[in-house]
Parts: structure tokens; C-alpha cells; sequence
């Protein structure tokens, strides 16, 4: 957890130790870690380094932790502004690329498609277009990987953390690559909106509806792809994806924790649960609360089912509730708010 201020495992191991024991002899430390005695001393020394750690002044031999929050603290902040500078010198370097670009014969295809060769290079660049996602990662993903699998985009979970938004349709053969139905659950357990169709057209990721990357090569050749910015072509592949997404059925958990299909254009137990207890007054919090989901979760179900439905308000949406028999009369009588309903307190 704290190799973001350069810490490796043995160092924070015995940051944590000091800090649990007040002091130690480098020994007793050693012991405590089940490290020789020379690397149990090189952690320390490192850690003196970056001032989370000092020599006793009180008792020759004994080293002490320096207090967290003001030690800990200093690094972050310094990490903090070092990111800062890193990415004000990205955005001058794009800022240089760009007036180059402009001063070449095609700056429109320099600025626009960028065509990226190599599996490791491949890989990469997929993994930088989620870590760079703000807000929704899309994709098409075939049953025939060659330069990344499943398996490999550990990085989703990290992502979709931080409240990105995941819709993915798999070709049914995905299914049946190793790990497939292991990555599937842990993506649906995490919220992701995943869907099936029996082939998909062609293999797509596009992040934040700005930037996208397709396969350049076919089978046999040396893996590339095609990285494609804002422009027509990338409105084109985004309703490309929206029209397959429609096509697509939903993947859902069922209660034994086993990946089942859903019908199309039907919410599912828990959709119905949340959307009642809306509409009888509760607010999303509070249906957070009772359910014992995230309030991020209920929320993104509501949108969802305004997704789903075609609305673009909650007072919309209980309506269309109401008319597709989704909800009964009675649960109807109130309406979908995101906020605390007047005369109705949070318990």
C-alpha cells in the first residue's frame, strides 16, 4: 500500500513493525520479520531516508518510528506535487506534438489515428486508455484473444473502483476461454454491465466516448491496432457499439452466484427491490442503507433503468414502472427522488 511513496514490501513490513512496537534493535526486528539481519538494517536505513524512521537518541541500537500522519503525510504531498509536474510536462509535450503535427503535410491523421504494432505494445496501450477513463469504458471483446486476455486486464478492477462505468459484450465464445467465467463473475459482482451476443462484429475498447482502439491486422500477422480520437470515424465506432449493446443480452449473478442470462429489456430482483422502495419515499441512502449496497451502486441502477426505459427523469422512470407492471399500483403512489423527500426523515 505505500510503495506509492517508494516504499517495497520489506521496507513498509518494518515501517508497520516500528510502528506497532514503538522501538526496536534491528534483531529484534529481524526476528519479528523473519529477515536476515542486514536486510532487516537496509529497511531501516531506507526508511531513515525517507524520514519514517530515526535512530534513538534515548537508547543506543534502538530504532523508532516517525509518526504517520506527519511523515506519511510529507511524502504524499510530495508525491502529490510531483504528479502535478508530470502532468503539466505531459500536457506541454501534447501541446509541442500538436505544433509539430500542424507543420507536417497530414496533421489531420497525425492528430486524429495513431496505429500502435506489437502485443506488448498493444497491451499497453489498452491498459492506458482504462487507467485514463473518467467516466464509461466500452467494449466488444471476441472468444480469440491475441494480444490481450482476460486474465491479463487486472487493471479493471482498479478502474471501475474509482467509479468508472463498464458496459462489455462478449462474444459467447469469451465464455469459454480459461478464466473466462472466473473474470466474468468477479466483473458482474463489481457492478460492471456485461452482455452476450453470439459473435461480435469486431474487437473495440472506447474510453470516455473520446478515444478508441480497434485490431489493425488479421490473424497470423504481428498484433496491432488502430487508436482512433475524436472524430467521425470514432462517432462511427461508438454507435457501432451502441447497436450491438442493443442486440446483446444481459448477464446477470443469480442468488447461487452462477452467470445466467436475463432477458432482454427486464430488470432483474434486485432493480425491482430498489426501484419499490424509491417510490414508496425512500431516498437513495436510505435504500443504500437497507439493502446494504454502496449508495454509488443504487445509483447506478437507477440510471440503468433510465437507460433501459428510454427516460430521462425519475418522475419518468416510476411511471414507465408502473406501465411495463414492474411495480404495483401501491408502490407507485410516490415518486423517485435523489434527495430527502419532504416530511420524511433518513433513519
Amino acid at each position: 500500500m505505500l510503495s506509492a511513496v517508494g516504499l517495497n514490501e520489506t521496507q513498509e513490513s518494518a515501517y508497520r513493525a516500528l510502528v506497532v512496537l514503538g522501538a526496536a534493535e534491528v534483531t529484534d526486528l529481524a526476528h519479528r520479520l523473519a529477515l536476515p539481519e542486514a536486510d532487516a538494517e537496509r529497511a531501516l536505513r531506507r526508511l531513515e531516508q525517507q524520514g519514517l524512521a530515526a535512530q534513538s537518541s534515548a537508547r543506543s541500537g534502538r530504532w523508532v518510528a516517525a509518526p504517520p500522519a506527519v511523515a506519511l503525510g510529507a511524502l504524499l504531498t510530495q508525491q502529490r506535487h510531483e504528479l502535478e509536474q508530470a502532468e503539466l510536462t505531459a500536457a506541454l509535450l501534447a501541446e509541442e506534438y500538436r505544433a509539430e503535427a500542424a507543420e507536417t503535410a497530414e496533421p489531420a491523421v497525425h492528430d486524429l489515428v495513431e496505429v500502435v504494432t506489437g502485443a506488448s505494445a498493444v497491451a499497453h496501450r489498452f491498459l492506458q486508455l482504462q487507467m485514463g477513463a473518467a467516466e464509461e469504458v466500452c467494449a466488444l471483446v471476441t472468444g480469440k484473444p491475441v494480444a490481450i486476455t482476460p486474465a491479463d486486464n487486472e487493471t479493471e478492477e482498479q478502474v471501475a473502483g474509482r467509479g468508472v462505468r463498464y458496459r462489455v459484450v462478449l462474444e459467447r465464445d469469451a465464455l469459454a476461454l480459461p478464466f473466462g467465467l472466473t473474470e466474468l463473475s468477479a466483473a458482474l459482482r463489481r457492478e460492471e454491465q456485461v452482455r452476450v451476443v453470439e459473435e461480435v462484429p469486431t474487437k473495440l475498447v472506447v474510453a470516455d466516448r473520446s478515444v478508441a482502439m480497434v485490431p489493425l491486422t488479421g490473424r497470423g500477422a504481428e498484433p496491432a491496432a488502430l487508436v482512433v480520437h475524436a472524430s467521425g470515424l470514432l462517432e462511427s465506432l461508438m454507435g457501432l457499439f451502441e447497436a450491438v449493446w442493443r442486440e446483446a443480452l444481459p448477464l446477470r449473478l443469480d442468488a447461487r452466484g452462477k452467470v445466467t442470462e436475463a432477458p432482454a429489456g427486464e430488470p432483474d430482483a434486485a432493480d425491482l427491490e430498489i426501484l419499490s422502495l424509491l417510490l414508496a419515499g425512500m431516498t437513495d441512502a436510505s435504500v443504500a442503507k437497507h439493502l446494504g449496497l454502496g449508495l454509488r451502486t443504487v445509483q447506478r441502477k437507477v440510471k440503468n433503468l433510465m437507460e433501459l426505459t428510454g427516460v430521462t427523469t425519475r418522475l419518468q422512470l416510476g411511471w414507465q414502472a408502473y406501465e411495463r407492471g414492474w411495480v404495483s399500483r401501491a408502490d407507485s403512489g410516490g415518486d423517485l427522488r435523489d434527495g430527502t423527500p419532504s416530511g420524511t426523515s433518513e433513519e
